[in-house]
């Protein structure tokens, strides 16, 4: 009887945070179906009287929000593959390969983690300002193609790995090149996922650097497009919730059809006790 209540118990506490968590992205898809006049009427108007789909059609016209998408695509999918790239390169270096300096640098690279990103800004800014790059794509993405967080994530799940298996390799005749791409990486497919879904979400949601890099509505990318719908005047909130649910939906798909991948890769728990 004590346990039936306390799962009881343990049940209502998950489902009343799962209800308080959805509770903003429920008032968002609302707001998004209401007209301007009544989003914020008092007491709050939670259901909307007439569904007003043409919200999401005029977002796509109030702003170049096709743009944005686009924008917004190519920065995700040339950041991501960019810091998979660098990332599988150097964990596999760092675990597999002797090179001088190679403890010192790590350490490095590893102090680097400790830096805030806000602090890199100001540094970051003015190294593309004296390269002419402000306002252009290679500003919004050549400072992003490495990631410590990824590298050395990659690198504790190389390390895991069993030596064995690279020296039968070579064995074999494979080289480290064949090694890395037709051993390694499919073995690690779980949490290279994982890494680089993380990845895509942080490059779709960022709004910091894209504001402080573009002014140019060519350039800017969807968190930063929308600010469209905030004015002088006010802001259109129903037309701004239209935006941001179109905003998330790809996320939101995105995580659901790769879920598996995401909590076997976080779950996965790489090698303890060896050195590097």
């Amino acid at each position: 009887m004590m346990n039936r209540l306390l799962n009881g118990l343990r049940t209502f506490c998950l489902l009343l945070g799962a209800a308080l968590m959805l509770l903003p992205f429920i008032w968002m898809l609302l707001t998004s179906l209401q007209p301007a006049s009544t989003t914020l009427s008092v007491p709050t108007n939670w259901l909307p009287q007439a569904l007003q789909w043409g919200n999401y059609l005029n977002v796509w016209q109030a702003a170049p929000f096709a743009r944005y998408c686009l924008n917004s695509l190519l920065v995700t999918s040339v950041t991501t593959i960019g810091q998979l790239l660098t990332s599988i390169l150097a964990a596999f270096a760092f675990t597999h390969l002797q090179f001088y300096g190679r403890r010192v640098l790590f350490g490095l690279l590893l102090a680097l983690m400790l830096v805030p990103g806000e602090l890199l800004l100001i540094p970051n800014f003015v190294t593309l300002a004296h390269l002419h790059w402000i306002n252009t794509y290679a500003a919004l993405v050549v400072p992003w193609l490495a990631s410590i967080f990824m590298f050395i994530t990659l690198h504790q799940a190389f390390r895991a790995q069993p030596k064995t298996l690279y020296y039968a390799a070579h064995i074999d005749g494979a080289s480290d090149w064949q090694y890395l791409w037709h051993v390694l990486v499919p073995t690690n497919r779980p949490i290279i996922t994982a890494v680089a879904l993380l990845q895509v979400i942080g490059s779709w949601n960022a709004f910091m650097w894209p504001l402080i890099v573009t002014n140019d509505d060519r350039l800017r990318t969807l968190p930063v497009g929308l600010m469209a719908f905030t004015s002088d005047q006010g802001t259109n909130y129903p037309l701004l919730m239209a935006a941001t649910v179109c905003v998330i939906l790809p996320l939101i798909l995105l995580y659901f059809g790769l879920q598996k991948y995401l909590i076997l890769g976080m779950t996965t728990s790489p090698a303890k006790g060896k050195s590097l």
